[in-house]
């Protein structure tokens, strides 16, 4: 398999669960401002919607969006500990989270990237951001990780997004379980050989 990935970009927690699951795998580049990969090939050309991550499997197909890929992988190694068994409540309770990610905290930072978005708009999303990592911080208050006491994908993803925190200057000094969370989660060899991979700090 080959994941087509940006450093730091939302591809990184699948790349996480990769080294997580030990399934083989390569990487390749993507340069996200001009849409070539490392080879030099039209990234539009193998994911028209043009972001990151995109899964190429070993039949040649290609997977995209973040949490479908990340799925896949868990099922694909039979690692039930990072996706609970189809069907069960538990494999809903790491969906709901990967939904709540994706749809609230991920796509919330994007006016944040935008050169373009002005000043007061950039004000209120990071107050809005800021509101809603606050919540997931509470919803960690004795626990581990999202689920319980069990790193699983939805754990990735978190700890990716949480990250850009620091590039568009919201502070999380105020989070301490998701400090703590945050933490944790770095220290976990498949994510510190994820993060020195990328050429990234924690």
């Amino acid at each position: 398999m080959k994941l087509f990935y940006s450093p730091g970009a939302c591809s990184l927690a699948p790349h996480i669960i990769l080294r997580e699951t030990g399934l083989p795998f390569t990487l390749e580049r993507v340069d996200t401002k001009t849409h070539l990969t490392q080879a030099g090939v039209d990234f539009y050309s193998i994911n028209p919607k043009g972001y990151v991550p995109v899964l190429q499997l070993d039949n040649g197909e290609y997977l995209s969006e973040g949490p479908v890929i990340v799925q896949y992988l868990c099922d694909r190694a039979a690692r039930e500990d990072l996706m609970p068994k189809a069907g069960s409540m538990a494999r809903y309770r790491v969906m709901e989270w990967q939904n709540y990610i994706t749809a609230e905290l991920h796509k919330a930072f994007s006016p944040l990237f935008n050169p373009s978005t002005d000043v007061a708009t950039k004000s209120a999303s990071s107050a809005a951001v800021a509101k809603k990592l606050g919540w997931v911080s509470s919803q960690l208050r004795n626990k581990q990780y999202l689920s319980g006491d069990t790193f699983t994908g939805a754990d990735a993803y978190l700890f990716v997004v949480s990250n850009w925190a620091g590039y568009v200057g919201i502070d999380l000094s105020p989070y301490e379980d998701l400090q703590s969370f945050r933490k944790r989660v770095a220290e976990r060899p498949a994510v510190r050989e994820t993060i020195s991979a990328e050429g990234l700090k924690a």
